[in-house]
Formats: structure tokens, sequence, C-alpha cells
């Protein structure tokens, strides 16, 4: 039997909510092994001039303990 372990990150990105969820990975697994699933909790857009300036994702990553 495997334990997992959730943290919530933010994360943003000026291409899309896809690329703010794989950054967030990234960079996750820079100081996490095992990831397992990502989680969108929350999506919210920054806007400019009534364009969307930035894509911002709230996301909980699990990962499995060793």
């Amino acid at each position: 039997m495997s334990t997992l372990k959730v943290i919530e990150v933010l994360s943003q990105s000026e291409k899309s909510w896809e690329d703010a969820a794989n950054e967030a990975i990234i960079k996750a697994s820079k100081s996490l092994n095992n990831i397992k699933s990502v989680y969108i909790k929350e999506m919210e857009a920054k806007v400019e001039n009534n364009r969307i300036t930035e894509y911002r994702i709230n996301a909980k990553i699990s990962f499995e303990l060793d």
C-alpha cells in the first residue's frame, strides 16, 4: 500500500491554463518525486484592456511518499 501527500500550489502563465498547470508540475518536480496527479481547484484570469493577459490556477498536486 502506498501513501500519498497533497500540496496546494498557485501557478500562472501568459499562454493558457494548461500551460499554468504544466508549469506547476515542472516547478514541483524540482523538489518532489513520484508526482501522481494534479487537480485544478480554481481558475482565474487577469484582464487588461479587455484581453486576458495572465492565466492563473490554484491546484492540488499529489505525490507518493518514499
